[in-house]
């Protein structure tokens, strides 16, 4: 799997040119699902008015299938206030828009526990809207409605304000959630109970060590663990 910063990386280009604020919940939410086991790609940031356009064409005047109503200037993307995601497989390459895979195995679609986070950061969900629903796309609005934003209107300080204190809040809370057990199996075989924290997994060295036909030792002067395995050892006779 991906480490945050990996995943952080792989959606940064996709981030430029939104609301700052918008950008940062964004982040944020990248991180609370990767804290989930659930990594995701934003696929889709700031889209031009052009851009806009030539999607609203596809399946109308283009071949392809419908993938908006929106035409340009009439989508939150246009003005940097919206974010399309995938979720990313294992391999950290291939995304997939399979709202009710559960890649976690925590009995909850990964779709929704995405969702359900990017809600408590102040997102709006496309999956909620009757007309046409677009499951990847979250938008924050900041109560500004796309009239307005035409007509030059811009988020109130205010607005974004609030924003903020709503991502530190629901930060503080992810914080004191990242610390919790997780079973240790090696051939499913429980060794150990470890210790999740901001998506790492920590275990007793010496559990795993010997599970995997290792010995360990500690040199107390240098405060080294020493991890012997005879399937690392070079062989001087070959």
């Amino acid at each position: 799997m991906l480490t945050l910063t990996q995943l952080k990386s792989k959606s940064a280009t996709r981030l430029k040119g939104l609301h700052p604020a918008v950008r940062v919940a964004a982040q944020t939410l990248t991180e609370h699902c990767c804290q989930r086991g659930i990594p995701i790609l934003i696929t889709q940031g700031l889209r031009t008015v052009a851009e806009q356009n030539a999607l609203y064409a596809q399946g109308r005047t283009v071949k392809g299938a419908i993938v908006t109503n929106a035409r340009g200037g009439y989508s939150y993307h246009n003005y940097g206030l919206a974010v399309d995601f995938a979720l990313l497989l294992q391999d950290g390459r291939t995304v997939s828009w399979d709202t009710g895979s559960d890649g976690n195995g925590d009995e909850i679609a990964d779709w929704q526990e995405v969702v359900r986070e990017a809600k408590a950061l102040g997102f709006e969900w496309g999956g909620d809207w009757t007309s046409f629903r677009d499951y990847p796309h979250l938008q924050i609005a900041f109560g500004l409605s796309l009239a307005q934003l035409r007509g030059g209107a811009e988020p109130s300080a205010a607005s974004v304000e609030a924003l903020y204190q709503k991502i530190n809040k629901e930060g503080e809370k992810q914080d004191m959630k990242t610390e919790h057990t997780a079973v240790v199996q090696v051939n499913g075989v429980k060794i150990a109970d470890g210790m999740l924290n901001k998506g790492i997994t920590y275990v007793p060295v010496r559990s795993l060590a010997e599970a995997l036909g290792a010995q360990v030792r500690y040199i107390a002067a240098t405060r080294t663990v020493e991890v012997t395995s005879s399937q690392l050892r070079g062989n001087g006779d070959e």
